[in-house]
């Protein structure tokens, strides 16, 4: 069952706090591993048979897609970083909030990775243009369930 606003008005800030920054951690848990593989793969791709025959178009796509997933990775791990480089000076607060902007960051630039890897597959299986329409509904998905209902249902009583 889910808590109630009135259930969190109760909670001293402190416990909040440390309940929030704990939460945050624990979605990253969740986040990263699956960003590593992706970049993991963005690695070894160039030293793939194949890669000498792809064109320019999917050169920029692929290194677009592995600039985006490197910046997602490091918005990651931001917050591990930050928090055991200031853990001590009594300043959770301040933790939690520049975190869960690094995280937000981190989601958005995953969802960049995600639409360039489908843009990229597609273009070399299919074509330019079912590469633009993958794109397209990749964006619509990844925005859309990531960003969008997020923010729809955050304006929800």
């Amino acid at each position: 069952m889910a808590e109630s606003p009135e259930e969190h008005d109760e909670e001293p800030r402190r416990e909040r706090i440390n309940r929030e920054l704990i939460e945050l951690l624990n979605e990253l848990r969740v986040a990263l591993p699956g960003v590593q593989v992706l970049f993991a793969f963005l690695l070894a791709v160039p030293f793939s048979n194949g890669y000498s025959r792809i064109t320019a178009f999917q050169k920029n796509v692929f290194y677009a897609t592995l600039a985006a997933t490197a910046i997602s990775t490091a918005c990651f791990i931001v917050p591990t970083a930050y928090h055991r480089l200031n853990f001590r000076k009594r300043e959770k607060e301040r933790i939690l909030l520049s975190s869960n902007k690094f995280a937000i960051a981190g989601i958005m630039f995953l969802a960049l990775s995600m639409i360039g890897v489908v843009v990229l597959i597609t273009d070399v299986i299919y074509s330019g243009a079912a590469a633009v329409v993958a794109g397209v509904l990749a964006f619509v998905l990844f925005f859309g369930f990531w960003a969008g209902l997020p923010l729809v249902r955050r304006s929800d009583p």
